[in-house]
């Protein structure tokens, strides 16, 4: 009854919210706001959704897929971020300057040049002066930036939580209209099961209505070996072990449902998404690390948090605690060869 309540006071501000999106995107659709397409390949990654639908892990793969051909850049917004403007990642760089996200694609692809900048109309420009080799550019969380044009559009959708089932804000978590999916050139739906049955990727495909220039993937999360936060050294996971989960991701569910699949039991430890951890938040996690009244202990974090973690390194060494980092990874579960295929012949045709 109070949710019921609740969606209808909501409701005139969804459709404020969806009004305005729309005259915002059809000024965008008929010239009115100026929309710029560069020479040079620029690859989009975004979503409808306020977060959670894993642009991180997909940005990995197309790093991974494409640095050996091609001198790769990715340009993030750096939420979080205690800098403004344009910031390009170096020796000095840590989350506070970038960003965590994009922290993270700098520690784990030296060879790919990380950029930050709110304006991306401002901001490829004077990444390509500053780094002319730059052979293709990756946006991340750009769909909704219209002042670029992307040259491919991908855009992610949670299988849980589809898009097409979804409602603007407040009402749902969506940015703006359903509609707007028709600007992707590629279409992912992320985090399925990895035995997702063939009938129902199909019936998922048929409500999204894909145009014919559209092509529709499926992804699932996938996960790597545990490493030790502070030697990076590959760690094994003993019989009977116990899990402080320490998450600042905004969906750590899945995260937790494959913990507990490894492990004797799982105390999480969750704060928002892209949290900034104080000295105040450490005394806790520390605290509730030692309060847990249970032998063969250790804590596990995502990639994502370590970039944040990694400024308080010197505190959390001293601990003499286990920090275990658990990276997370995608797969495709079809096609993944047109997808790839699809990428790498847009990038040749452009150049």
């Amino acid at each position: 009854m109070f949710l019921k309540i609740l969606k209808t006071l909501l409701l005139p501000f969804a459709v404020l919210y969806g009004i305005i999106m729309w005259l915002r995107n059809k000024l965008y659709d008929v010239g009115f706001f100026k929309s710029v397409q560069f020479s040079i390949p620029v690859v989009s990654v975004g979503n409808l959704s306020t977060g959670g639908t894993g642009k991180t892990p997909h940005i990995e793969y197309l790093i991974k897929l494409l640095q050996q051909e091609y001198k790769v850049a990715t340009m993030s917004r750096g939420y979080k971020r205690k800098t403004k403007g344009f910031v390009l990642a170096d020796a000095a760089t840590d989350a506070t300057t970038i960003g965590d996200e994009p922290m993270q694609f700098h520690t784990k692809f030296p060879e790919a040049i990380v950029s930050v900048c709110e304006d991306r109309m401002m901001g490829i420009p004077r990444l390509l002066v500053e780094r002319p080799e730059i052979e293709v550019v990756l946006l991340d969380d750009a769909y909704q930036h219209r002042t670029v044009r992307p040259g491919l559009n991908i855009l992610l959708t949670d299988f849980a939580q589809p898009f097409y089932k979804d409602f603007v804000l407040p009402l749902g978590n969506l940015r703006e209209s359903r509609k707007a999916y028709q600007r992707a050139d590629i279409i992912i739906v992320t985090k399925c099961p990895a035995d997702v049955a063939t009938a129902a990727m199909n019936s998922m495909k048929d409500k999204i209505q894909p145009a014919p220039r559209q092509q529709v993937f499926f992804s699932t999360v996938a996960y790597g070996q545990l490493t030790d936060f502070l030697t990076g050294t590959t760690l094994s996971l003993p019989a009977n072990m116990n899990i402080v989960m320490l998450s600042g991701i905004a969906k750590p569910a899945p995260m937790l449902h494959h913990l507990r699949q490894l492990a004797n039991d799982v105390s999480m430890l969750q704060y928002p998404d892209h949290h900034n951890f104080t000295n105040s938040d450490l005394t806790q996690i520390k605290q509730r690390f030692e309060d847990w009244t249970v032998t063969n202990k250790l804590m596990v974090t995502t990639e994502k948090d370590v970039a944040r973690l990694r400024i308080h390194q010197q505190e959390l060494a001293s601990w003499g605690i286990t920090i275990a980092v658990l990276p997370i990874t995608i797969k495709f579960i079809n096609e993944v060869g047109a997808f790839e295929k699809r990428v790498r012949d847009y990038i040749a045709d452009v150049q």
